[in-house]
């Protein structure tokens, strides 16, 4: 039989248009593979982690796991982490805001103003704490105070207040503001009551006679040295108290609390297992929506308690504008004749440095675990003197506001009440027992500055245990 003859020609020819066919097969499946690839990694890549609560571990935070060989390897091939704002600069800042809310006076001026900051590098964080007081611009409305952002901005939408309040802290303090949070009175008090209260060391004993009451009045409250566990009515009292005596009435002093109230409010979240639970967090959100307002999304949330665990809050970094001796705050009066905090020099520029190398520390930053001057100065008791306060004039809680700074002073104030005649024209100091030491009465004359009498007035009295009265008239400036 004879061979079959072989083409030579005919088999490069087949092999060409093999080859041919395999250039055309890698271009096709190049580009549809480009084209999936484009539209899964936009739909993956462009997509935070979810928004979905019982998408997340309620133990480890971190999302679940997908099932299935496909949905493995698609998480595996396309997932990543989502980028917080502010994380590429290794700085997130965080304005959070507290309001009264509806049904208290003046219902969405700021009471608390707070930048926190974070450090994703170190996991340092810091809190400047910034006084309602403060004198700034807010665009449309000139120098006010800063606490009216917020209601200026809600004036115009709902909503709108924290986006206001960030536009001017931002301005102000040279500050990008990534994520905002405000909350109200209910909200700050429902949080601390859903964890069973939250442990507060409180430093010093102090009692405040002007804490606000309903129809404008006053009511007294105060606390007691010592560590405590306070429900959401307390803590909120705790946090909010403006005219302590013994150290506790200044800003410095109710921005120490209100730092304090955040950390204790954070460890107790961390630590209460039903509020780790993602479910459980969106839930909360959702039933105190109407008291939170926030640019965060859940995604976001999660992330930022995925963070918190890792946090140094032990040592965070502390700032508070003040008006204090070393402070860098003085007091004055804006064009509506409002009493205002504004910077000690012509501009913020020495308070935007603090803040912008904060983390850094800078002079006048301190460590949050670290005695103030404040508190190792030990305050010298005069006790033994039985002080009575009268106000001779119709302006209300001037009385008490000489109860709070006789206090800080050391004396003891054993009542308040008012004159029998109003108006009294003059002050005076009224000394009833001769036996009073006399160096009490000069400390006390040098820090009143008013004329001593040893006669009462006609038609006055005093309580039978009062060994000094003191009167204060329409000529007494506080």
């Amino acid at each position: 039989m004879r061979p079959r003859p072989v083409n030579f020609l005919q088999r490069e020819t087949e092999q060409i248009k093999s080859r041919s066919q395999w250039v055309v097969f890698f271009v096709i499946f190049t580009v549809l593979a480009f084209a999936i690839t484009g539209c899964v990694s936009r739909l993956f890549f462009s997509t935070p982690f979810p928004d979905d609560p019982s998408a997340y571990d309620p133990i480890t935070l971190e999302p679940k796991k997908p099932e299935g060989f496909l949905e493995r390897m698609k998480q595996l091939v396309f997932s990543k982490d989502i980028i917080l704002e502010g994380e590429k600069r290794d700085r997130i800042n965080i304005l959070v805001l507290g309001q009264g809310g509806i049904g208290h006076d003046g219902p969405y001026l700021t009471d608390t103003i707070l930048l926190t900051s974070i450090k994703p590098s170190t996991d340092e964080v810091s809190m400047v704490s910034i006084p309602r007081d403060l004198n700034v611009y807010i665009p449309d409305y000139g120098k006010r105070k800063i606490n009216h952002a917020n209601a200026f901005g809600e004036s115009k939408k709902q909503a709108g207040g924290p986006i206001l309040a960030s536009h001017v802290i931002e301005e102000t303090f040279d500050q990008d503001i990534d994520y905002y949070i405000r909350v109200d009175f209910k909200a700050f008090k429902e949080l601390i009551d859903d964890v069973g209260g939250i442990t507060v060391n409180v430093e010093r004993s102090f009692i405040d006679y002007e804490y606000p009451a309903p129809n404008e009045e006053y009511q007294t409250v105060s606390f007691t040295k010592g560590i405590q566990t306070m429900d959401g009515d307390t803590a909120l009292i705790f946090a909010r108290s403006r005219h302590g005596n013994n150290g506790e009435g200044s800003d410095y002093a109710r921005s120490k609390r209100q730092q304090k109230m955040i950390l204790a409010l954070k460890e107790k979240l961390l630590s209460f297992e039903t509020l780790t639970n993602p479910i459980k967090i969106h839930k909360i959100l959702d039933s105190l929506q109407s008291h939170i307002v926030t640019n965060m999304e859940f995604s976001d949330i999660m992330m930022f308690l995925r963070m918190a665990k890792d946090l140094k809050t032990s040592e965070m970094i502390t700032l508070t504008l003040d008006d204090s001796p070393n402070g860098f705050l003085s007091q004055g009066f804006n064009d509506y004749g409002e009493w205002v905090l504004e910077p000690n020099s012509d501009s913020f520029d020495d308070i935007n440095t603090q803040i912008a190398y904060i983390f850094d520390e800078p002079p006048n930053i301190e460590r949050h675990n670290t005695p103030t001057q404040e508190t190792n100065n030990p305050i010298i008791v005069y006790d033994g003197v039985s002080i009575e306060v009268q106000n001779g004039t119709w302006r209300a809680g001037l009385a008490a506001r000489m109860k709070k700074q006789l206090e800080e002073k050391g004396f003891y104030i054993s009542s308040l009440g008012n004159t029998n005649t109003r108006p009294q024209l003059t002050s005076s100091m009224i000394l009833l027992n001769s036996q009073v030491d006399k160096t009490i009465i000069e400390t006390m004359q040098t820090e009143l500055q008013m004329p001593l009498i040893e006669v009462l007035p006609e038609g006055e009295k005093a309580e039978q245990d009062t060994d000094i009265l003191i009167i204060l008239g329409e000529n007494f400036t506080d």
